[in-house]
């Protein structure tokens, strides 16, 4: 006549079906990366139910896990290295990005949590060319005045030669403040012809063209098409916007209400 301990594990053997009979329990041994539906064993369970659990690592996320999981599979930390140097801008004399790098040592194991970022990015200017030049110009605002201004500006050298006339870069007018047409003083009047969405021309010539470096501040000579670039007008700090490059031209052929200069 069989036992009461015979009949228990023939009770078991029952429940567990014959696939779970003479397997070894626990996770000894049997630990699986992912979810495994495979990495399975006849045993208690973290929750106190005798049947089958698991030893992958997608248990803890079901709770079918066996008892002994975390002493047999415990969690194994995302280890990387440090990080690297910052790398140089990605453009040269032009704002731009740089970026640093680490790597992973050691993968996760074992539901710990997945390794941080591997890279960050931080904005930059790099004040020389690839070639060790100076970068010819300046990323602040392009300040600006009128046309007027200019009379008489190109004078000759101390011996006597004509100064470099510049160029014309022409720009489509995105912004702009209230502050541009509120103003009647003389002085500002002319602030009054900027208007979004028209192009206006802007005059790049000595003194503005610092230290013969073929640019004015602001003149965003090397920006796309698509870049915001930032102005102010001159005699007014409350009047500035933003406008888009269009093209750089040898002579300015804007309307003369349209036309301005670097100051």
């Amino acid at each position: 006549m069989a036992s009461a301990v015979d009949y228990v594990l023939l009770l078991v053997a029952a429940v567990l079906g014959p696939y779970h009979v003479g397997v070894e329990g626990g996770c000894a041994g049997k630990c699986c990366r992912g979810s495994d539906i495979t990495c399975a064993t006849a045993d208690w369970r973290m929750d106190r139910v005798y049947g089958t659990c698991y030893c992958d690592e997608g248990c803890l996320r079901t709770k079918d896990c066996c008892y002994d999981y975390p002493n047999e599979c415990p969690a194994q930390s995302c280890v990387v290295t440090d990080w690297s140097h910052w790398s140089g801008c990605a453009q040269p004399c032009q704002r731009s990005r740089r970026v640093r790098q680490r790597h992973i040592e050691q993968e996760p194991r074992n539901s710990a949590d997945p390794c941080p970022s591997l890279e960050e990015q931080a904005g930059c200017m790099d004040y020389q060319s690839n070639h060790g030049e100076i970068c010819t110009h300046n990323t602040g605002p392009a300040f600006i005045t009128t046309r007027e201004f200019g009379k008489g500006r190109t004078k000759p050298d101390i011996y006597g030669a004509p100064l470099y006339p510049g160029f014309c870069m022409e720009y489509k007018m995105e912004s702009l403040t209230t502050h541009c047409t509120v103003e009647n003083r003389p002085h500002t009047l002319w602030m009054q012809y900027l208007r979004e969405g028209y192009t206006v021309c802007v005059a790049c010539q000595p003194p503005a063209m610092r230290n013969h470096s073929g640019s004015c501040q602001g003149d965003g000579q090397e920006s796309n098409s698509e870049e915001l670039l930032h102005w102010q007008a001159v005699g007014n700090s409350g009047c500035r916007g933003t406008w888009k490059k269009v093209q750089r031209t040898a002579y300015c052929s804007c309307p003369h209400v349209h036309s301005f200069l670097f100051i």
